[in-house]
């Protein structure tokens, strides 16, 4: 995995699949390509309210979500490893102490949409 997600601050703003605490959240298992489930991947986080999407190439995805209704910026952040067939993920608030749980339900929406 060339790219490698940033651990998650000692805040309570962000899950991630390579977190070891209370954090942490399953990697998205996948069959078939790579490049098809990165596809897959970018129509569901296109289809989502209030994103932009910052890079995409072949094993990284970057999107920045604006919450509502007060806009703060998210990151949420994608790496697949092709030879698991996992993505890892790391979603994370950039301001604030505590999301109150948006970034973790962010996650389980777009998890739940992936394997649908």
């Amino acid at each position: 995995m060339p790219h490698q997600l940033k651990p998650c601050p000692d805040k309570q703003n962000c899950v991630s699949t390579q977190a070891t605490d209370d954090k942490k959240r399953d990697p998205i298992s996948y069959v078939g390509s790579q490049e098809d489930a990165r596809q897959k991947l970018l129509t569901v986080l296109d289809a989502m309210p209030r994103t932009t999407r910052v890079a995409a190439d072949e094993d990284y995805v970057h999107y920045t979500f604006k919450t509502w209704p007060i806009p703060f910026t998210d990151d949420v952040e994608f790496v697949f490893d092709d030879a698991k067939k996992l993505i890892h993920y790391r979603s994370a608030s950039r301001v604030g102490y505590s999301d109150l749980g948006v970034n973790g339900k962010r996650m389980a929406k777009i998890v739940a949409a992936y394997i649908k």
